[in-house]
């Protein structure tokens, strides 16, 4: 049994000192793969960061004209629906409108144009009515004229007879 534990101890012994030597080793592996890490970042850092800066840049640039272009399509066809609306708008108020018996910005225009051709020839008509209004009163002025003439001469032709 004396051998059972010796054995045993040499085989905790060197298993300890294996396991804590391969786990040191483990260790500074490690710590150098960090170090090296660390120096390769440093040297090539600014490289490796100036072109992450490039595609970036590219890349802000493809998604703006993007989105540019999506907006336009977007404005475009608002715009276009905007027309529709107001277009069905109008043409909804426009039946209204008719069906209460407004009468349409032509026909108020036709309407206003008759008005001007009436009250174009009523001053013509006027114009003609105090011309004739003149001449019956200067012919009325006349006759009476001639009618003093002829009364006097009648008179005078009694008088003329009466003698």
């Amino acid at each position: 049994m004396a051998v059972v534990k010796q054995l045993k101890n040499i085989a905790v012994n060197v298993t300890e000192n294996d396991l804590i030597k391969g786990t040191k080793d483990s260790a500074q592996q490690i710590w150098l793969a960090g170090l090296g890490a660390f120096a390769k970042a440093q040297s090539t850092g600014n490289k490796v960061f100036e072109e992450l800066v490039k595609e970036g840049e590219a890349l802000q640039a493809k998604t703006q004209k993007a989105v540019s272009k999506q907006v336009s399509k977007g404005t475009s066809k608002a715009t276009e629906t905007w027309d529709k609306l107001e277009q069905v708008f109008q043409d909804r108020v426009a039946g209204v409108v008719a069906r209460l018996g407004v009468p349409s910005r032509k026909e108020v225009a036709e309407l206003t144009e008759r008005v001007e051709e009436l009250t174009k020839l009523l001053e013509k008509a006027i114009v003609a009515e105090k011309k004739a209004a003149s001449v019956v009163k200067k012919a009325a002025l006349e006759a009476k004229e001639v009618t003093a003439k002829s009364t006097a001469l009648t008179a005078a032709e009694l008088e003329v007879a009466s003698q």
